[in-house]
């Protein structure tokens, strides 16, 4: 930096900047601003240099917004995001045929001034006198670059950018001060670098790299004389030089750059006519911005990286600072998603419902122990065109995130409910009398000292399937058959709040964002929540009681100003929410499901897994979730808009009188997870010994009991006793009773009025299935 003489005078440079306000500037303002000359010159004259000394003395310079890249867990990329497409390269990378372009169009003499072309200034300020405007600016490369970097410093705020290109007075003396610092600081080379680099091309590209790849898809150091100079002639008007929309404009205006190096003697008159004659020879690439994009189906998984990065203050410690850090851009992020797992994923998707039916499906695919998110995926596509079924809702994560308000997770939540008994001290042999109909338990324990009770006036009753489903059951036949009135008996007997407690700490919490209602109902799954929720819910159960906060981001790379450095990332924090015993219990329950109960058409053959069907009130949802000791999944069917039911319905071609969480969601899940699992290891569950409960009594059936859907009833396979009609919370307004044999069950209800009231003295909040 320049500074004064110990004598207290000036230094050249300071010296050379005031003669150059007071004789110069009015000038070179001239040159630049069209306003009549007499009046101007008195003006510029008069403030300049009392102007000039009250600007600061040093030029931020704003690091370039460039691309960010956005990374699978190998390394490949999902999608390119980006405020400004610009790829910073140093002056050796770029074409020598550029560099000789753009200065002989922009400022031939540039090697020959210093920051103002005196010449120039004198040539443009005679021209524009003659043609009464701004005939021909003065601007010399420096001063352009200085342009720029206000340009840039404005961003995307319309105001500002007005201010950095206003033809002002004020403006002009800016520029000049600070192109007289970046030609001290910088020298030639420099400048011709970050000029190049920071430069609009049009087509959405800001620097030669990024024009390049768009009009040649090549590199910047690969452009041959002709291309180079189309690239120069761009810049003094990227609309109307445009050749993609253009290209007689384009022809033109590069003709009169290879001119203009030819009288320079940067190329030769032969050169300069041989690539006069050539072709345009574009190759254009189509701008490729956003998570739209993406590859691989990760559109929505790129979103959700995108809104983790604006969300959490690990990169800022408010939403402004991460905004502008996540524009400005030059990240590489590599995430945790498993080309693998999301390839499978995608495929079983698309195979098992289409874009086009009215429900949709959404799938995520969690690693047990990490927290970190595999695959994550939907059966409607990214983005804004709703007559294609698109959608920028991620229907797999909670609304905060960019999802919606959730989903009735219906009896995929009864796990959750065994885990907080079993963790409390009930045994998984206990049995309850499990009648096949029965009123809400009366008074039940909940959080803070409260009850919850049933209204005397209009008590809420509950049913099971059929009425061949009669206790006593103990809590691996009721898990395998999923029997509403067992797993209510055992949230009355236990209290709400230990599961409240347990899912908070499974992370199984409602998508949008409010406490869980306290109420025996929650035991069937009437809180709305999101897939990614419920799969690292199910992770707890896969890694024997460990429960990881989901994490999608393994690592960032930041470039600034060609310097790399490391970003901190958000750490999954993992903590115990329940025993080993008390996990390896309720896998031992799961594993039953799926091999002897409602998930068999989940089954993954040899490899050992466990998981649990969902199919809510009146079939809106139907889900499955279900886990290896290495992978967790959850996959939700319905209507994200809770309108249309799941019965005499087609999903991905196949007609359906009812859909089951065992049915649809079941066969999305063994195909997605048999894929991702493919060639990897194959563990078994630590299982416990579960004693078969004492003989049975009472008046059970002596019939077989069929397989059932859940009260949210799931999955309708053929069984040798009576199927009917039925439903979430075991169909409160009764069951219609099957003849036996295949019958498919039908969880229809009506909550009855009142139902989620009473608390005990009006404390706490009743239960709401919105």
């Amino acid at each position: 930096m320049p500074k004064k003489r110990s004598d207290g005078g000036l230094t050249a440079t300071q010296q050379a900047a005031k003669f150059l306000g007071v004789s110069v500037l009015a000038g070179a303002v001239l040159a630049g601003i069209a306003l009549p000359a007499v009046g101007a010159l008195g003006l510029a004259a008069k403030g300049s240099v009392e102007s000039f000394d009250e600007l600061p003395a040093n030029l931020k310079t704003p690091p370039l917004s460039q691309r960010t890249t956005i990374l699978d867990a190998e390394g490949s990329q999902i999608a390119s995001v980006y405020s400004r497409d610009r790829t910073v390269v140093d002056l050796k990378n770029i074409s020598p045929y550029m560099q000789k372009a753009i200065v002989a169009i922009e400022d031939s003499r540039f090697y020959q001034h210093g920051a103002v072309d005196l010449k120039g200034v004198l040539r443009a300020v005679n021209q524009n006198a003659q043609s009464g405007g701004v005939a021909q600016g003065a601007s010399t490369l420096t001063q352009q670059y200085v342009k720029n970097v206000f340009v840039e410093e404005a961003g995307d705020d319309p105001t500002k950018v007005a201010q950095a290109t206003q033809q002002t007075i004020g403006r002009k003396i800016r520029e000049l001060k600070y192109a007289i610092q970046v030609e001290e600081e910088l020298g030639k080379k420099k400048i011709l670098e970050n000029y190049l680099n920071i430069t609009f091309f049009g087509q959405q590209a800001y620097g030669v790299e990024a024009a390049a790849h768009r009009y040649f898809s090549k590199s910047a150091k690969d452009l041959t004389l002709p291309e180079a100079a189309l690239l120069a002639g761009i810049v003094q008007s990227p609309s109307r030089y445009d050749p993609v929309n253009d290209e007689a404009e384009a022809v033109k205006r590069r003709n009169v750059v290879l001119e203009r190096m030819a009288e320079v003697g940067d190329v030769s008159q032969a050169e300069a006519d041989k690539a006069k004659a050539a072709p345009l020879g574009l190759k254009v690439t189509q701008p490729k911005n956003g998570c739209i994009t993406a590859t691989k189906g990760a559109s929505f998984f790129c979103d959700y990286v995108r809104k983790v990065f604006l969300n959490d203050p690990v990169f800022g410690k408010t939403s402004k600072d991460r905004a502008k850090i996540w524009n400005q851009g030059g990240l590489t992020i590599r995430t945790t998603l498993d080309p693998q797992a999301q390839k499978a994923a995608q495929a079983s998707i698309k195979k098992h419902v289409y874009k086009k039916d009215e429900v949709a499906t959404a799938a995520t695919v969690v690693q047990p122990g990490t927290g970190k998110i595999l695959a994550m995926g939907q059966s409607r596509p990214y983005g804004l065109d709703s007559k294609d079924h698109q959608t920028t809702i991620n229907l797999s994560v909670d609304q905060s995130m960019g999802g919606g308000v959730g989903y009735q997770p219906g009896s995929t939540f009864k796990p959750i409910v065994a885990a907080a008994a079993i963790e409390g001290g009930t045994p998984a042999t206990k049995q309850f009398s499990s009648p096949y109909e029965m009123d809400y338990p009366s008074p039940v324990s909940i959080c803070g000292n409260k009850t919850w009770r049933n209204d005397p006036n209009n008590p809420a009753e509950l049913t099971n399937e059929n009425e061949s489903e009669r206790g006593p059951y103990a809590m691996k036949e009721a898990t395998a058959k999923s029997v509403n009135t067992y797993y209510v008996q055992l949230i009355s007997d236990i209290g709400i709040c230990p599961v409240v407690e347990m899912a908070e700490k499974m992370g199984a919490s409602r998508a949008d964002g409010r406490k869980i209602t306290q109420a025996p109902s929650i035991a069937l799954g009437t809180q709305e929540m999101s897939p990614l929720a419920m799969a690292n819910a199910y992770a707890t159960f896969a890694s024997r009681g460990m429960y990881c906060t989901p994490v999608a981001i393994e690592s960032i790379t930041q470039t600034v100003n060609n310097q790399k450095k490391s970003l901190e990332v958000p750490k999954s924090t993992c903590s115990r929410a329940m025993s080993e015993t008390t996990a390896d219990t309720v896998s031992t329950l799961l594993k039953g499901v799926v091999e002897d109960g409602t998930g068999q058409q989940a089954g993954l053959g040899s490899r050992p897994s466990a998981g649990k069907t969902g199919t809510t009130d009146s079939r809106y949802a139907a889900w499955f979730v279900g886990y290896t000791p290495n992978m967790a999944g959850a996959v939700w069917v319905g209507d994200p808009a809770h309108k249309r039911r799941m019965i005499d319905i087609t999903i991905g071609g196949v007609p359906h009188a009812k859909v089951y969480g065992g049915d649809t969601p079941g066969p999305i899940w063994r195909d997605m997870m048999s894929g991702a699992l493919e060639g990897k290891p194959a563990p078994d569950f630590e299982l416990v010994t579960i004693p078969d409960p004492p003989a049975e009594k009472g008046d059970r059936d002596s019939g077989g009991t069929g397989n059932q859907d859940d009260g949210n009833r799931d999955d309708g396979n053929n069984g040798g006793g009576n199927n009917g009609d039925g439903g979430l919370l075991g169909g409160l307004t009764g069951g219609n009773g099957g003849a036996g044999g295949t019958g498919s069950p039908n969880p229809g209800f009506t909550l009855p009025e009142g139902f989620f009231q009473g608390q005990d003295g009006g404390n706490g909040n009743g239960g709401q299935r919105g």
